[in-house]
């Protein structure tokens, strides 16, 4: 029999899509990630980087408190703009499971590492995308996540919605992000999520770095 690799459909990256839900971020908030990172995957651009990867194999879930971890959207293979499409209408129309959570990084990190581990598919690189708009408060920090979950192959990026105190974005490229290349995006507030999602796509998906990271 073929070996997985050679009858594998092509596979240029796993992403796994994470969004904070913590009890910072209000239902509006909430609905601007979604929608934002749904009008993100629809955009030609975007699309079109899919395309060209050879498709890219996608997972999302939300985040907030140490157990509150709820997939979005289950593995999905991305080739096609209906791919695409079908899987932007399941991210924007999930109902958020929980409101009233701290912000418990690590864990929502040790989740991010076990979905990468159940992975379908043998992709060319393995890349953790997480938004969020604040810095761990409950439970293990994201050192001790990296210490004790596989992340050898993967890299950590982050999208962090300024404005909170501490500095939720020196927090994120101090203690987060991780592996090549690994960078931070930053939206000035949850209506520029979709602008900062698009640019972050576009870099992840190319791999060159052709978005800049503010």
């Amino acid at each position: 029999m073929p070996s997985q690799a050679v009858s594998q459909p092509l596979c240029g990256l796993s992403l796994v899509l994470a969004l904070d839900v913590s009890s910072s971020v209000d239902d509006e908030e909430f609905a601007l990630q979604t929608r934002g990172l749904a009008a993100a995957l629809r955009d030609p651009a975007v699309r079109n980087s899919i395309r060209a990867a050879g498709g890219i194999q996608a997972t999302a879930f939300e985040w907030s408190g140490r157990r509150q971890q709820v997939d979005i959207t289950p593995w999905s293979l991305l080739s096609f703009d209906t791919d695409i499409f079908a899987f932007a209408d399941r991210i924007e129309t999930h109902q958020r499971a929980y409101r009233e959570f701290p912000t418990a990084l690590g864990y929502a990190l040790g989740y991010a590492a076990t979905r990468l581990r159940d992975a379908p598919l043998d992709c060319v690189r393995s890349v953790i995308d997480v938004s969020g708009d604040g810095v761990n408060n409950e439970g293990f920090e994201p050192e001790l996540a990296y210490r004790h979950f596989r992340f050898s192959d993967a890299t950590v990026n982050g999208l962090v919605i300024q404005g909170a105190d501490p500095d939720p974005v020196a927090y994120y490229r101090t203690e987060v992000i991780r592996g090549p290349g690994a960078f931070v995006m930053v939206a000035s507030d949850f209506r520029d999520y979709e602008a900062a999602m698009k640019r972050k796509l576009l870099r992840e998906i190319n791999g060159a770095g052709l978005a800049r990271a503010d």
